[in-house]
């Protein structure tokens, strides 16, 4: 939905509520999608939470709207909710994202509620939230399809229309042998296509791509990104089929990074959020700002080191700013390039000799065309005094100089920080940032020191 028809949507359950207009409300209810009710329900006051929250009756579409809604809302409403209604939602629920939501739940309560559960699901939602929160095994949906390799085309459609009816996302029939191993997967459109009367063994793939249930997030999202597939199969060390990854899961998988990145090349951490609080924003901010303010302070004693050559060339002060800002954007540039290249797996710790040849060669070739730029405006400037030129030089060569370097640092740390198992998007933030501010302001005032005092 637009955002137009989410305030339109908004405007009028509020207004209906307040009438008591119960059967308008079911109307809309029925014809909404919990992804665009769950909007409108995180903006209504508690009291209105609570009476459009009892209009729901369809277990489905209450663990639907439970799914969507943030966790702290989510949180708020679970103790308003009929405990017996709660355990009917979670027995219906997906089994990956039951596990995801009993996760944010008081421990009591999640095992209050894994025990009145039916006892196949509680078992499938324990087993997922055994895993680590990272790993492929939280992410898994344990409905799929897995069928004998003898079984015919003819069998299995029949399986779907009558064993397998619950399965929510059948993509995909997992053809398992004897032992119950993971033998060959056949699309529903191979299916179809098939002779009724062929075997799966005869016209599965063999080719099959899996991870096991510790397996990182990242690299299942990468592994469906790279392949197109709408679900990768998840295997215990024995080559058994435990549960299936869905495309679904994977979105969130790459906007959640995508957005735990982007905190942390700006400095504010990978948990923050617009929605917390003054207090506690400023506690996860303050720790990040701590590197820029360290650095502003040892760039203080870096100019103070030169005072005294500040003091007979005063015009040097006028290009401080300039020089910082070139090696910062440069070394930013290339750090962004690294991040993003670790983070879709084209870059990688072979490929640092090619990589860093390639950024240091840009940042040479930019601090060349942008030097001689800002040197010939410095010559300019100044051209009146006796030391415009080696003034202009200074310039020049500080910012060939700082830019070469936050090149090469902007290159380098990050695939420092990927071989030591430190998220790499760190490498952007305010720690590297303030030390190649401190790298150029100390290659441009002992440059200057050289060249003027020569």
């Amino acid at each position: 939905m637009q955002k137009e028809q989410i305030q339109i949507l908004e405007t009028s359950i509020i207004r209906l509520l307040r009438r008591g207009a119960n059967r308008q409300l079911l109307n809309i209810i029925k014809k909404t999608h919990m992804a665009d009710l769950s909007i409108v329900f995180e903006n209504l006051t508690p009291l209105n939470q609570e009476k459009l929250f009892n209009l729901l009756e369809n277990p489905e579409d209450i663990g639907l709207l439970f799914s969507h809604l943030p966790e702290n809302t989510f949180v708020e409403l679970v103790k308003i909710v009929d405990f017996d209604k709660l355990v009917t939602v979670f027995n219906n629920m997906p089994s990956d994202d039951a596990a995801e939501l009993l996760g944010c739940l008081d421990e009591e309560l999640s095992d209050k509620i894994l025990s009145k559960m039916q006892k196949e699901e509680s078992y499938n939602v324990e087993q997922i939230m055994s895993y680590d929160e990272d790993t492929a095994g939280s992410l898994m949906v344990k409905d799929y399809v897995a069928l004998a390799e003898d079984v015919k085309a003819k069998e299995v459609i029949e399986a779907l229309q009558n064993k397998y009816l619950d399965v929510e996302m059948p993509f995909y029939i997992y053809v398992i042998d004897n032992y119950g191993k993971l033998v060959g997967v056949s699309s529903l459109r191979q299916l179809v296509v098939e002779s009724p009367d062929k075997p799966l063994k005869l016209f599965m793939a063999t080719d099959i791509v899996s991870v096991k249930p510790y397996t990182d997030r990242e690299v299942v999202a990468r592994l469906v990104s790279r392949y197109d597939y709408l679900a990768i199969p998840v295997v215990d060390d024995d080559n058994r089929i435990i549960g299936i990854v869905t495309v679904d899961d994977v979105i969130d998988i790459l906007h959640e990074t995508a957005t735990e990145d982007m905190l942390k090349m700006a400095g504010v951490g990978e948990n923050y959020v617009e929605t917390q609080t003054i207090i506690k924003g400023t506690r996860i901010r303050m720790p990040w700002l701590l590197a820029s303010c360290c650095g502003g302070i040892a760039n203080s004693f870096v100019i103070g080191g030169f005072e005294s050559t500040l003091a007979k060339f005063t015009g040097l002060v006028a290009f401080i700013p300039i020089i910082m800002g070139m090696g910062g954007n440069i070394g930013t540039q290339s750090a962004t390039i690294m991040v993003r290249g670790i983070a879709t797996g084209q870059v990688n710790i072979r490929d640092f000799t090619k990589m860093l040849t390639k950024e240091l060669g840009v940042g040479f070739i930019l601090g060349m065309v942008y030097g001689t730029l800002i040197g010939s405006v410095a010559k300019f400037r100044f051209m009146t005094e006796s030391s415009s030129w080696a003034l202009a030089s200074s310039v020049s060569i500080s910012i060939v100089a700082a830019m070469s370097v936050a090149a090469l640092v902007g290159t380098t740390v990050p695939l420092v920080f990927e071989r030591l198992n430190i998220d790499p998007a760190v490498a952007t933030g305010p720690f590297v940032t303030t030390f190649m501010d401190l790298s150029s302001v100390y290659c441009y005032f002992t440059i200057s020191k050289i060249l003027l005092g020569f």
